[in-house]
């Protein structure tokens, strides 16, 4: 098992866009979940590398399959890898996860066609300046682009989270939470794995004793840089992917 005190700070570059207003459904008409802010909070931080989020699951996955499909392209091959993580010191978001990871070298009729696909398991609880959570959940990644003379990755896969959120914002806004990622053609340049481009669809929901369910959807582009635009229920954001931290638009 690999013990890490700090995070993979690699693909980190994203973006969202285009959410219909219509998209915050509430399941009880006589409660409202009134403030996207706090959905943007759980989005972000289910992303960002300081608070574990995808990134670092991409991250692992890329990194660990490059050096095995290097070593070993033996169509079928298998291997599980295992990490424990937790903030380095000082963080502004300290966090604390343990995930296992499956690996599968994939072939093509029989021939190894530079691709590899990742299912993952985790568990774990993030502490932010707006917003902390107990979670666990799964993920399942393919990419491409693994032979030497690739220039990129190209990942495709979905990302889940659930469990217990508090923001810190405003304490009234706590209760559980589910997040669904789905990436599509997420395209991450060598050698620096620096993302270029690609798309998402993003789930938001759950349930606050004090104020109902929520549900809002969102679409995501990734479009270089260190920044994501996310857009909820017709609110903009700028969100940096390496912190959490979001500003409205």
């Amino acid at each position: 098992m690999k013990t890490l005190k700090f995070p993979l700070v690699l693909l980190v570059i994203l973006g969202f866009a285009a959410c219909n207003k219509n998209n915050q459904r509430l399941s009880n008409p006589n409660v409202t979940f009134d403030s996207n802010d706090q959905a943007a909070d759980i989005v972000s931080n289910s992303l960002a590398v300081n608070s574990n989020g995808a990134v670092n699951m991409i991250s692992d996955f890329t990194l660990d399959a490059q050096v095995k499909a290097t070593a070993d392209t033996t169509c079928g091959t298998a291997w599980v890898d295992s990490v424990s993580r937790t903030s380095a010191a000082g963080s502004a978001t300290t966090y604390s996860y343990k995930s296992k990871y499956s690996y599968t070298i994939n072939c093509t009729n029989g021939v190894y066609n530079g691709s590899a696909t990742s299912d993952l398991a985790y568990s774990g609880s993030y502490n932010g300046p707006n917003l902390s959570s107990a979670n666990a959940g799964s993920s399942i990644f393919t990419t491409t682009g693994l032979r030497k003379d690739s220039a990129n990755y190209v990942v495709n896969g979905e990302y889940k989270s659930s469990g217990s959120f508090q923001s810190k914002v405003d304490t009234s806004y706590a209760g559980s939470s589910n997040v669904d990622i789905v990436i599509t053609n997420l395209t991450i340049a060598k050698p620096y794995r620096e993302i270029k481009s690609g798309t998402a669809t993003i789930t938001v929901s759950g349930t606050m004793p004090k104020k109902g369910s929520f549900n809002f959807t969102g679409t995501l582009v990734f479009n270089g840089g260190n920044t994501a635009t996310l857009t909820l229920n017709g609110t903009v954001y700028l969100i940096n992917l390496l912190t959490g931290d979001k500003i409205r638009r």
